[in-house]
């Protein structure tokens, strides 16, 4: 039995979205029972589409009896986390041509690092470039030459755009393949310790650069509980890979077998005409809800609670922060995984990860059991882990307990009583915070806002000592339809140095912080946007404001701020490609309502 919050929760998400669901879900049933295939394509289309083939494919791809797989990647190997995909669509095609079906590269998406760009101006297209990765994915998916989707993509903004681009297939069978983290390197502690002692001039750039390279060492994922691995999360607990897929290493005979365990799934899906195993089928409102209660209860990325809300609104179905909020109030936080915790994701798959995640919300009526998931009816399955045997895939159950409660802890004894996110509301408009990596004495900060238009002001003052008082930082016109909403995770050493000098220091902002979002407090992807005539652009140096994340409270205390006149900030981005995003952003809704222009 479902908590009684849960479902009242989803069954308001559910009269909310039923029209735009009902048409999404009539088109899914009718593009099913009406789907172009092969057959239908002229010789000429035909010929073009296998041309690039090898002898054995050519005759399969033609009768279209035997399923032919489309691969959307986003490989490059910039990427430490894409880098394994570049061998992926060889090893896929041997597994298919095994199962005697067929499978080609469809298309390619673009694939940001927001490790490469943060704090540089390439960041301002980082969260614009999820609605162009989903057009791309639906461009590689227009062809008619395909029974199924396999999705190569994990980091930030790729995987969310992937999902909305295969969406607008629902009546395709798709999944997604990960491709695993990277083996930890130096510890996260000790990681955060290097770049704060950077900040305060303690060592050189060069000894930065030695303890970055300690940590982002080789292919796979980032290591940290960021947005990449919340990612990864999202796509389990919703059903779309694999149980115990997520954060299994690169190489790995385990992360082999997965893989081709993933397309015997996904042909037997097709060749079964299984219409539940389709995308539009497994991404519900149940799903949609399940994905929020994964991301509190891990402690997941911020950039969620604009990613998911696009992520349903493609599926027809429309969620909003108030949904993320209350059903904070019923989520335990249950993970203390970087920046959460000094453990990494490596360490939480070791000490019981998703599978025991899973079954202490299940067993505790804290998730949606009754979805649709791509290996068929139930979330249960999810509480089993992948074991091999013979070379083969088989599951047997995970653990029942955790096997180490410093990471990861059951629902009877989490490490707090409510999720991981909190929405703040106040006179300057409604906002974000994530709260499982602060601390308890630091969840309400009252101090004098200081404005900073950009965030190189901010660290120029840090460095002039002119900030070492009690404050919070106000950095308006950074909101999406202004800058395109870049992250500001490169003021988290400054603001934690001042934080660890006994200072109480908080963020405010229309931007975002990052799926690292640590122990500084930050009230981010504020509404109205400053662009908008949202009133955080109208706050003053010397204002006093209120941070609450108990009561979700944010408020600047100034009694003439309505009035005050409202102002403007020149955004100079004649390089790196962005004047072609100016219509995108003028086009941009804001981040309550997903931050896209589709």
């Amino acid at each position: 039995m479902v908590h009684k919050k849960i479902e009242e929760i989803t069954e308001r998400i559910r009269k909310r979205s039923e029209k735009a669901r009902s048409e999404y879900v009539a088109a899914n049933d009718y593009n099913f029972k009406n789907r172009k295939t092969r057959g239908q394509l002229s010789c000429g289309n035909l010929a073009h589409g296998f041309a690039g083939c090898d002898a054995h494919e050519k005759p399969l791809i033609a009768e279209g009896i035997e399923p032919n797989l489309g691969i959307i990647t986003a490989y490059n190997d910039m990427l430490s986390a894409h880098k394994p995909y570049e061998r992926y669509p060889d090893e896929l095609r041997g597994y298919a041509r095994e199962m005697n079906a067929t499978i080609q590269v469809a298309g390619a998406t673009p694939a940001m690092c927001d490790g490469v760009t943060q704090g540089q101006a390439g960041m301002d297209l980082s969260l614009l470039s999820r609605d162009v990765i989903a057009l791309s994915a639906a461009v590689g998916l227009s062809h008619d030459m395909y029974d199924g989707v396999v999705n190569l993509g994990i980091c930030d903004k790729i995987v969310p755009g992937l999902m909305i681009g295969n969406l607008s297939f629902g009546h395709y069978h798709a999944l997604f393949l990960p491709g695993g983290p990277m083996p930890s390197g130096i510890s996260n502690d000790e990681k955060a310790r290097i770049r704060q002692d950077f900040a305060e001039g303690k060592i050189t750039r060069e000894e930065l650069l030695k303890g970055e390279s300690d940590s982002y060492h080789s292919p796979g994922t980032c290591t940290f509980y960021g947005t990449a691995n919340s990612n990864q999360m999202l796509m389990e607990i919703m059903g779309m890979q694999l149980p115990g897929s997520s954060f299994v290493n690169p190489g790995a005979p385990m992360r082999n077998a997965l893989n081709r365990h993933a397309v015997k799934v996904l042909l037997n899906n097709i060749r079964n005409k299984d219409y539940d195993t389709t995308i539009g089928q497994i991404v519900d409102e149940k799903s949609i809800v399940n994905g929020i209660i994964g991301l509190l209860a891990t402690g997941g990325s911020t950039n969620h609670t604009i990613h998911l809300i696009a992520i349903a609104s493609a599926a027809g179905i429309i969620i909003n922060w108030d949904d993320f909020s209350e059903l904070s109030q019923v989520i335990p936080s249950l993970c203390k995984v970087y920046p959460n915790g000094a453990a990494d994701v490596n360490h939480f798959h070791a000490a019981g990860g998703m599978a025991f995640v899973m079954r202490t919300l299940l067993d505790n009526g804290l998730l949606h059991e009754d979805v649709n998931t791509i290996i068929g009816k139930g979330l249960k399955q999810f509480t089993q882990e992948p074991k091999l045997e013979d070379g083969e895939i088989v599951y047997r159950e995970g653990p029942e307990a955790s096997l180490n409660e410093s990471i990861v802890r059951p629902v009877d004894n989490p490490f707090q009583a409510t999720g991981g996110l909190k929405v703040l509301k106040g006179n300057i408009g409604n906002a974000v915070i994530k709260t499982s990596a602060v601390q308890s004495e630091n969840h309400v900060v009252e101090a004098e806002a200081i404005v900073f238009d950009d965030q190189d002001d901010l660290l120029t003052a840090f460095k002039a000592g002119e900030l070492d008082k009690d404050f919070i930082a106000v950095i308006p016109f950074q909101g999406p339809q202004q800058k395109g909403m870049p992250e500001l995770h490169k003021l988290t050493p400054s603001l934690t140095v001042l934080q660890k000098r006994g200072f109480k220091v908080a963020l405010v902002t229309d931007g975002r912080m990052s799926g690292a979002s640590g122990k500084v407090p930050a009230a981010i992807h504020v509404v109205p946007e400053a662009a908008c005539g949202g009133l955080i652009g109208k706050v003053k140096t010397g204002d006093k404001m209120t941070l609450d994340a108990v009561n979700g409270v944010l408020k600047c205390h100034a009694d003439d701020l309505e009035s005050r006149p409202s102002r403007s900030v020149s955004y100079q981005n004649q390089s790196h490609g962005r004047p072609l995003f100016d219509k995108m952003r003028s086009l941009i809704s804001n981040s309550e309502t997903g931050a896209s222009f589709l």
